[in-house]
């Protein structure tokens, strides 16, 4: 006997999927670069690594296994490990909007009380590396994918954003006609509309921006925070006055994007030689 589905089942049974996906859309913490930002950034600093800190990176995570691992602290926030990172607010560090450049530079000596744990995260990780580097230490490796995480992190303009909006978060937008928000925008959309794979895009990035390297190797902390901060500022300020069409948001930012993901990958890579020298 054939049996027939209930059409108000199937239709109750779809209606419930749809709230539990909608539910689960909705708790998903915000990333920070996306997945192939933080590639992109691994691979800019892989390839400028000394012989001396390959070898040291390698051995600790494998062949380009920083490539491989870039996005580990990302994946881990609905898991049990290392619950901290989330509840303190590892990935970020927001700043409000407006402040004098004595302030945004003081975060990086005093630690904000409120608004995320980048920084604080990030030098207390960078002190086990260098300990361990000599010393030896059983949990380097997930250190180690922690640190090159965050010293992406720490060059995405909404991980250092508004604490008022989340980050961006609550800033809606909508790109190519589908609602988004401000922080997703520039965690993934932007690099995504470029077309290219990580591989592609870092090499593009370390050609066009070779003649920038030894500045930005040289630059201070202080000056590449204040850098961010004032292109953090910028996209609010451009916020207000876009004319809603995606393909000049595209063309006035990816450049800045590009710089910023750049300027991360050289940072991580004079980091990590200074560790391993």
């Amino acid at each position: 006997m054939q049996r027939i589905f209930d059409s108000s089942i199937m239709k109750r049974t779809i209606s419930i999927f749809l709230i539990l996906l909608c539910a689960c859309a909705y708790s998903l913490p915000a990333l920070s670069w996306g997945q192939e930002g933080h590639r992109i950034i691994a691979k800019i600093a892989y390839d400028n690594l000394s012989k001396k800190a390959r070898k040291q990176v390698d051995k600790i995570m494998g062949d380009h296994g920083m490539i491989y691992w870039a996005n580990w602290p990302d994946e881990i926030k609905s898991d049990t490990i290392y619950p901290q990172s989330i509840k303190e607010g590892w990935h970020y560090q927001d700043f409000a909007g407006g402040m004098s450049d004595s302030l945004v530079a003081d975060a990086l000596i005093h630690y904000p009380a409120e608004g995320g744990n980048l920084y604080r995260a990030l030098d207390s990780l960078t002190a086990i590396l260098r300990n361990t580097a000599i010393s030896g230490y059983r949990d380097t490796e997930h250190v180690l994918r922690f640190v090159i995480h965050l010293s992406g992190d720490r060059y995405c303009p909404m991980h250092m954003a508004h604490m008022d909006d989340k980050g961006g978060n609550a800033v809606k937008m909508k790109w190519f006609g589908r609602e988004t928000n401000l922080h997703s925008v520039w965690d993934t959309k932007l690099i995504e509309s470029q077309g290219y794979s990580y591989t592609e895009y870092a090499d593009k990035l370390e050609r066009e921006y070779a003649w920038k390297k030894k500045a930005i190797e040289q630059a201070s902390d202080t000056e590449l925070l204040l850098m961010s901060y004032h292109v953090t500022e910028d996209i609010y300020t451009y916020q207000s006055t876009w004319d809603g069409n995606t393909y000049h948001y595209i063309y006035h930012w990816r450049q800045p994007m590009e710089y910023q993901l750049y300027v991360a990958g050289i940072r991580l890579a004079k980091l990590l030689n200074s560790i391993y020298k």
